[in-house]
């Protein structure tokens, strides 16, 4: 799966600090929320991903590795792929995703929207 394929889906879950200014989660949840993805913003404010009632398309790391393996490790929905941000990465997140069989990619979710959907919104 690639930025692309992740950028043409339409349900995020952003897991980070989505509600303080300047973070990179918040930044990113508020640019797909303004190009019309559904977001569900998870850790700061909805507490897991098993309680989100919709369907989800792609998990977007925005936090610590430990604590998002940790998260990818109790999460029973499905998805179909996951984008892990800079700083967000580790070899255990990696190895637990190819172990399940669930495609992910290293990247930024905001070089993604700026290059398929257009200028990205300022905070």
């Amino acid at each position: 799966m690639d930025i692309k394929e992740m950028m043409e889906c339409k349900s995020f879950v952003v897991v980070g600090n989505t509600i303080t200014e300047g973070k990179y989660a918040k930044k990113i949840k508020d640019n797909l929320l303004h190009y019309g993805y559904n977001v569900y913003p998870v850790y700061k404010e909805i507490k897991d991903i098993n309680s989100i009632e919709e369907d989800i398309d792609i998990i977007d790391l925005c936090i610590n590795p430990v604590l998002g393996l940790e998260i990818l490790k109790g999460c029973r929905k499905d998805y179909k792929g996951v984008l892990i941000q800079p700083g967000a990465e580790s070899d255990e997140i990696k190895e637990y995703l190819t172990s399940i069989n669930k495609p992910y990619l290293e990247g930024c979710a905001l070089v993604g929207i700026a290059r398929f959907h257009g200028p990205l919104i300022e905070e």
